[in-house]
């Protein structure tokens, strides 16, 4: 009887005990699983960012380079359209002359 006590006691708490481990094992390797998917994730994130941002180096020195062109053409045209106002403004003076003197013409007739 005092031998039969303690073994049914111990053998309930190690029942009690497997299960927990069993439990504990169960939730360790769900944990497991789910820290590999993070870090294979995180890895995957990683990667991107790098391509993401190799991307936008390349479109940022897309854009400078762009900007100089811009720049330049711009200039050109800076003083294209100075050049061009000038010779205007000199056609327009001698149109002015002209039809001056053409209406000169027609009232000295009269």
């Amino acid at each position: 009887i005092g031998d039969g006590a303690p073994t049914g006691n111990y053998g309930y708490t190690n029942s009690g005990y497997s299960v927990y481990e069993e439990e504990n094992e169960r939730l360790t390797e769900s944990l497991r699983t789910k820290v590999s998917a993070i870090k294979s994730l995180s890895i995957e994130i990683g990667t991107e960012v790098k391509n993401q941002n190799k991307i936008l180096s390349e479109m940022d020195n897309d854009f400078d380079s762009t900007g100089g062109l811009l720049g330049a053409t711009m200039g050109r045209l800076r003083t294209l359209s100075r050049g061009s106002q000038t010779k205007l403004l000199c056609y327009m003076m001698l149109f002015s002359l002209f039809v001056f003197f053409v209406i000169y013409w027609i009232i000295k007739l009269r």
